[in-house]
């Protein structure tokens, strides 16, 4: 059975990973002003040079109902069966769009991540695994989804303008923690982002008490995979939470940068450490 793999551009992976694990993607739109662009077709750091230039936060667009009928309906010319790893739907409406429209066509799975960036990702490259050892979409479906709620998907920032601006945190908590110089950690939870710990300090001490939190509360990975995803971060920002996994024990550990979606909303200066908390390979 040959199953597509697909998600949104939201999932935050580099070209090169797409590839070896044939994930297919459509991409969100980027609204910059009076311009609109696909997700892809910017970085981040123009991204960050606009707003600082314009002083106008750059918004996205959600996929549509026709938009996925169109994408899958391409799929299914050379797969039996697609399975689409959705941005959380908590988050976006653009996964109910996606069960809309694969609840119009044969052999489609949605899946609600309940997640964003390079946590859909973890889930996405489980998927492959299990079909290229021959499951069906059906029994793939079904065990990424038993997996869903062991993502440990989570950040830190340097600052909650971007969240705030965006609608996705509140205004006491946005002057909290300027008033503070609170740097926050925002955990996805039941799909939904909210502050988990406060940091304080420079970002490069944040990261490290961040990464040494997060590895002993959820103490019971998947030491196949991590991923380190930021939108900007320096070299010790990086170094500190590359030696944390390494330290760990994770077998691969790929860095990659958030996409433009996910840096619309998160900002400069945001790092995240991201891997599946069950214990097992999967199996």
């Amino acid at each position: 059975m040959k199953i597509a793999i697909t998600a949104e551009s939201t999932i935050d992976l580099p070209r090169e990973l797409l590839a070896q694990y044939d994930i297919r993607t459509i991409p969100y739109m980027i609204i910059l002003g009076d311009k609109e662009f696909k997700d892809g077709e910017m970085s981040p750091t123009e991204i960050f040079e606009f707003v600082d230039k314009n002083g106008i936060l750059p918004k996205t667009s959600a996929i549509n109902k026709q938009q996925y009928l169109d994408f899958f309906t391409e799929q299914l010319n050379d797969h039996d069966a697609v399975i689409h790893f959705c941005l959380s739907g908590e988050i976006s409406s653009a996964c109910q769009n996606a069960k809309d429209a694969g609840a119009e066509l044969n052999n489609v799975y949605i899946v609600d991540t309940k997640s964003l960036s390079t946590g859909i990702a973890l889930l996405a490259i489980y998927a492959r695994k299990l079909a290229e050892k021959g499951l069906d979409a059906k029994n793939v479906f079904e065990k990424v989804s038993e997996r869903v709620s062991h993502v440990q998907a989570s950040f830190v920032l340097k600052r909650l303008e971007y969240l705030y601006k965006g609608g996705r945190c509140s205004a006491l908590a946005y002057f909290g923690a300027n008033l503070m110089r609170i740097r926050p950690q925002i955990i996805l939870k039941g799909g939904k982002m909210g502050v988990h710990r406060k940091y304080r300090g420079t970002m490069e001490k944040v990261v490290q008490s961040y990464c040494r939190d997060t590895l002993a509360e959820f103490n019971n990975p998947d030491l196949n995979v991590a991923f380190l995803t930021y939108t900007t971060a320096n070299d010790q920002m990086l170094e500190y939470a590359r030696k944390a996994l390494k330290d760990r024990g994770f077998k691969t550990i790929y860095e990659t940068r958030a996409g433009a979606t996910i840096s619309s909303h998160c900002g400069e200066n945001t790092l995240g450490i991201l891997y599946i908390n069950d214990g097992t390979d999967g199996h």
